[in-house]
């Protein structure tokens, strides 16, 4: 019984093999990396306020189109 639990699992999980647990946890730090789950924790340390929020969304798109836009002129030439 106890190993049909084992396949139902969800989330992220790593197996520890050889008892390698620094292994193990740079695994599981990578995963946690690619998930993006690091980044949305720091992002989640302090409340943002909506307006700043705002703000710092408005920002990153700017930036975006701007590099978009240097781009498509260097392309132009």
């Amino acid at each position: 019984m106890r190993n049909n639990k084992e396949h139902t699992k969800s989330g992220l999980y790593v197996e520890v093999r050889n008892n390698d647990v620094a292994r193990a946890i740079r695994r599981l730090k990578k995963l946690m990396n690619s998930e993006g789950m690091v980044k949305d924790m720091r992002k989640n340390e302090y409340f943002e306020k909506p307006s700043a929020k705002r703000k710092r969304e408005k920002a990153q798109a700017r930036k975006r189109w701007l590099k978009l836009q240097e781009k498509m002129k260097e392309n132009w030439n």
